[in-house]
């Protein structure tokens, strides 16, 4: 597999339609008079909703790049890939840690209002995981590393909690980032430990699918003191979707050089039709479809919708050779990072600031057009700074 080591635009693709689907939905969340199909379903609810198939697919291609970035790595850093592999998920896990504790944060009672204290956060993380170039002298990188961990220290020490029983930071839930470090740990080391073998995915795949379905059949309920806490990190629904990448990815590859790639439209299009079918079948026994809960039948539909969507990206993109169509939003496919950061920054500006949207954007259609420029702002906003070689790396 080594010798398959370039960048599969295919992936880029999906991840910027991706990233730019979950900076709308995110914005759109809360403006009245639109679409419910956009968002997310009720936490009781049994439905499905465009914003709640976004973080699937975005672990999905987590998984989708795991090979082809370890393919890359191994031609001259193999033995690095297992410290690597810990680095980066820790990172994940760390920002998602303090992204979770924003939303507990005691305004009342704390020093700094919540937007200048959202705001610092996320300067630190800058400075922090800015990906400094090579021309940087190590004193300018060590500084400015530094002064992010300094503020970072400042804000943990000003930092109180509006949760009962919790002065200070805690853990509330892992937050997304950390949902994808994790997922990303356990998944990574299986394919590495596993040597990409292709029976391996698939049964890491099926053993989380099978571990989801059984959690909400009652039949893990002797692991529930500590499962928040274990290895598995919930209930296996995350690291379902990573793995549901790696295989496709692995797949791909090895048809790719048996010259069978039209095989990997069919397998993906026949394990989708499985994966509804069985989704359908246990809604009616684990709860229904529903992000907020985790339950097998949005983990085994959603999987489904993630492997068409891919399969009509290797056709657009890889096979007719397209990619340019989605270069008005390539930056969130390449400086993913970093456009997830910057509404973290926005959002605590415009709480500071006096300024308002018309009147027009703040509902319906009007609400609507306003998510949607601001997702491509932001967008816009991460191309510009990776072109002045401001870009996050972890």
């Amino acid at each position: 597999m080594s010798n398959l080591i370039n960048r599969i635009r295919s992936i880029d693709a999906f991840r910027a339609v991706t990233m730019f689907l979950m900076i709308f939905v995110n914005d759109l969340d809360g403006v009245p008079n639109t679409p419910e199909w956009l968002k997310h379903a009720a936490v009781d609810a049994d439905g499905l909703g465009l914003a709640d198939t976004i973080f699937p697919a975005f672990l999905f291609i987590v998984g989708l790049a795991i090979p082809y970035a370890f393919a890359h790595r191994s031609k001259k850093e193999d033995a690095k890939i297992p410290m690597r592999i810990i680095t980066r998920s820790f990172a994940l896990i760390f920002i998602g840690f303090f992204h979770a504790n924003m939303e507990t944060y005691d305004e009342l009672n704390a020093i700094l209002p919540r937007p200048v204290w959202d705001s610092l956060a996320t300067f630190s993380f800058f400075f922090i995981f800015l990906d400094y170039s090579t021309t940087t002298s190590k004193l300018k990188r060590y500084l400015c590393q530094g002064f992010g961990v300094a503020l970072l220290i400042t804000v943990c020490a000003v930092y109180k909690s509006s949760d009962p029983g919790h002065a200070w930071l805690h853990l509330t839930w892992w937050g997304i980032l950390g949902l994808i470090g994790w997922s990303y740990l356990i998944c990574a080391f299986i394919y590495h430990y596993s040597d990409g073998a292709l029976w391996v995915q698939v049964a890491a795949w099926l053993f989380f699918m099978f571990f989801n379905i059984d959690y909400h059949f009652g039949l893990l309920n002797f692991l529930a003191p500590v499962q928040r806490y274990v290895w598995i990190s919930g209930n296996g629904a995350m690291q379902a979707f990573t793995m549901a990448g790696i295989f496709v990815s692995v797949l791909y590859i090895r048809l790719t050089q048996n010259g069978e790639l039209k095989m990997l439209w069919v397998a993906m299009f026949l394990i989708a039709i499985i994966l509804f079918n069985l989704g359908f079948i246990v809604r009616y026994f684990s709860g229904g479809i529903s992000k907020m809960r985790d339950t097998p039948s949005w983990v085994l539909i959603c999987t489904g919708i993630s492997l068409i969507v891919y399969a009509v990206f290797v056709f657009v993109v890889d096979t007719c050779k397209k990619y340019h169509w989605f270069k008005v939003i390539e930056p969130a496919g390449t400086n993913t990072f970093t456009c997830y950061l910057l509404p973290y920054l926005f959002y605590p500006m415009y709480q500071m600031s006096n300024f308002n949207y018309p009147q027009y954007f703040d509902q319906g259609t009007g609400g609507l057009i306003r998510s949607l420029l601001f997702a491509l702002v932001i967008v816009w906003l991460s191309g510009l700074l990776q072109r002045i070689n401001i870009k996050l790396k972890i």
